[in-house]
């Protein structure tokens, strides 16, 4: 574990908290006069060995595994002296020591020394049936221009900078740019609030925000200057926000306002990379947590880049050539880790999906994988069942022969939507990986793929631990579940080059909140189960975290928001199942005693929660009650609202610990008067 088991081999000096001087490996290749095109990218050469023979070196010497992976894959600098060392304990893990790189050098300096006109980026914009190829030469154009913008508006390394975009190469290159020149990026949805936006930008004290006019979505102008000026009104770190025009509208430009594109042409495009250390801060990325307040996960340059580099290859069977269809947001991990970071270090082509799978219609991400050939498509399980619910006909309207490899990101995937995606979407030839992984782990952690040649993969089931992560199952007691067909909470027992660092500005919640709960090992925050065969099924959150539409979402954020109505002195959040979000949300709240108008205060709700966090987070269901299920202690107990929303009510466990049991009689009535009116209604 984190310090003993499974690392025989390492010189019992190896990860995760043992004691001994670090592991050192021999010094990595410099990137002056490195052989080859993109040196067989992301370690081909060293992992052309057995399946078997791979994950039983990555799990017996996790040090030498990955860093002999990163002297064949990344371009240093300077090379690094030790591999990994983890004395300092499990949340001080640190991975390519003395090492420096730049990650942009990786991303595209290498690939125009070799071929410069390759694509690198295909942008489906919004718009229908119209696409954009960038090439790696256009790119690094881009992305210098942008940097010597930020600098000249004195952006210097180690700086924080917001993008809040819509998917677009601008957006990429706006990524690209700061880890040019040191500075960290932040990037936020454009679809949060202007209050969330704000949250992130003075937690990260952000100097600059880079933003578009506005944004296009499924047709429809989205207002992002609006939400940026709104936000940066409370966020007294701002210096400048750069302004992208997406659209022709005209929007307000005030005294910290530039226009990007202009100033970028005034520029060169050269631009001098800066040479950071392996362990210096690339970006951070926000994410929810089972208290109110989002926590910003920081990730490193060289141990992240690797491992989103080495994932995105060996997951998905990625070739040169390969045209690879991501169609996440960048303003999710999904979209950093195989949208950006690890196709552009792999020297590939990524696709940049602007739009919604339902614009201008349900065929949208068929015709544009006809139209792309594209080769891995990689999307939500959300967007899968929400497909399957217009039938096989826009799917079969369109030629997927280019499909070779199809994938399945953010929630577990059930049954019906796992064999629609196999059978009617990959044709029943496609490899379909249910990858499992989180914005902290940095890339994909559990997939079907790799394996042996030809191995089974199993409907829905996440299977098989990617190379150098080590699951362990734990019981309610922090004890390891042994044997097969168990379940329990899934932690990760030995370190991996991908994981975040700390939370921002707090590395007392990431011990917290990953390492405290079983010491030794990192806590995923997830169920899991493993099979009779030793493969692992992800079961769903432990804590009071839910998951809407590949979004994890803490219900103490909603509540949060909701508790601030005047009429509305407690609220209790859960998660249900939702047929097409896979998760929705469940309020209950109780109202003042003279509190008339409740259907405006239901509404009012929804406004509330909408303008604080975004409109995906907005409950599916507002239920009155008197007064809410709590201990003696006052706590909440959220079991027993969740047992009657699923109408579990027969199993609702121990209820004796509640301050007065007939609770639950009053609200199961109140429920079920409520769902009568739904029916009802509908």
């Amino acid at each position: 574990v984190w310090g003993t088991e499974g690392l025989r081999g390492v010189g019992r000096a190896g990860p995760w908290g043992r004691s001994g001087a670090p592991l050192r490996q021999p010094p990595a290749r410099p990137a002056s006069g490195s052989p080859g095109g993109p040196r067989e990218r992301a370690g081909a050469a060293l992992l052309a060995a057995g399946y078997q023979e791979l994950r039983e070196r990555a799990a017996r010497e996790p040090a030498a595994f990955w860093g002999a992976l990163g002297r064949e894959v990344l371009r240093w600098d300077s090379p690094y002296h030790t591999a990994c060392d983890s004395q300092l304990g499990p949340d001080r893990v640190r991975w390519f020591l003395g090492g420096r790189l730049n990650v942009s050098v990786n991303c595209l300096d290498q690939h125009v020394h070799q071929s410069p006109d390759r694509v690198a980026l295909i942008w489906e914009k919004d718009e229908p049936g119209t696409e954009v190829k960038i090439t790696y030469r256009e790119l690094l154009d881009m992305t210098c221009r942008l940097a010597n913008t930020l600098k000249k508006y004195g952006v210097q390394k180690g700086d924080r900078v917001a993008i809040y975009m819509s998917v677009t190469p601008l957006a990429v290159a706006a990524m690209l740019a700061c880890a040019r020149i040191g500075a960290i990026h932040t990037v936020v949805f454009a679809g949060f609030s202007a209050e969330s936006l704000a949250g992130r930008i003075i937690d990260s004290g952000c100097k600059a925000v880079i933003t578009y006019n506005q944004g296009l979505r499924g047709g429809r102008a989205v207002e992002l200057k609006k939400t940026v000026d709104e936000a940066v009104k409370n966020c007294p770190s701002i210096k400048h926000v750069f302004v992208a025009q997406r659209t022709d509208s005209t929007v307000h430009m005030g005294n910290r306002d530039i226009p990007l594109e202009e100033e970028m042409a005034k520029e060169a495009p050269v631009c001098a990379p800066e040479s950071m250390d392996s362990e210096d801060i690339l970006f951070m990325l926000y994410t929810s947590g089972s208290t109110g307040k989002p926590k910003g996960i920081v990730h490193t340059q060289a141990g992240y880049l690797l491992y989103a580099a080495v994932t995105h290859k060996h997951v998905f069977d990625y070739q040169q050539g390969d045209v690879f269809g991501c169609v996440a947001d960048i303003g999710w991990i999904t979209g950093h880790s195989y949208v950006v970071y690890g196709p552009l270090c792999n020297g590939g082509t990524s696709v940049l999906f602007e739009s919604t799978p339902l614009y201008p219609d349900p065929g949208r991400y068929w015709e544009t994988v006809q139209r792309l050939k594209i080769n891995q498509f990689y999307g939500a399980p959300t967007a899968v069942r929400l497909l399957l619910k217009y039938g096989d006909k826009w799917v079969k309207k369109y030629d997927r022969s280019s499909l070779k490899t199809l994938g399945s990101v953010g929630e577990p995937i059930n049954h019906e939507a796992w064999q629609w995606f196999y059978n009617v979407v990959g044709d029943s030839r496609c490899t379909l990986v249910d990858t499992w992984w989180q914005t902290e782990t940095g890339g994909i952690c559990i997939a079907p793929r790799p394996s042996e040649e030809g191995a089974d993969v199993i409907p829905a089931m996440a299977m098989r631990p990617f190379f150098g992560i080590i699951p362990a199952l734990m019981d309610e007691n922090g004890r390891v579940i042994e044997g097969n067909d168990v379940s329990g909470a899934l932690c990760i027992a030995q370190p991996w080059p991908g994981l975040a660092r700390t939370i921002y500005g707090d590395h007392q919640r990431f011990i917290d909140t990953y390492f405290k709960m079983y010491p030794g090992y990192y806590f995923t925050g997830d169920g899991a189960y493993r099979s009779s065969e030793g493969y692992y099924q992800i079961t769903g959150r432990m804590d009071d975290v839910i998951n809407i539409s590949g979004h994890r979402l803490g219900t103490a954020e909603i509540e949060d928001a909701m508790d601030e109505h005047p009429a509305v002195p407690e609220t209790a959040v859960i998660g249900y199942p939702h047929e097409i979000k896979g998760e929705g949300a469940f309020a209950f709240i109780v109202l003042k005693e003279d509190t008339a108008h409740t259907e405006r205060v239901k509404e009012e709700l929804r406004s509330i929660v909408a303008s604080k966090i975004a409109k995906y987070a907005v409950p599916d269901h507002v239920l009155v009650v008197k007064r809410l299920p709590k201990t003696r202690s006052g706590k909440i107990m959220r079991r027993v609202l969740k047992k009657i929303v699923t109408d579990q009510c027969n199993d609702l466990g121990d209820v004796t610990t509640l301050d007065d049991p007939s609770i639950v009689t009053e609200i199961l009535d109140a429920y079920q008067k409520y769902k009568t009116q739904q029916s009802a209604s509908s």
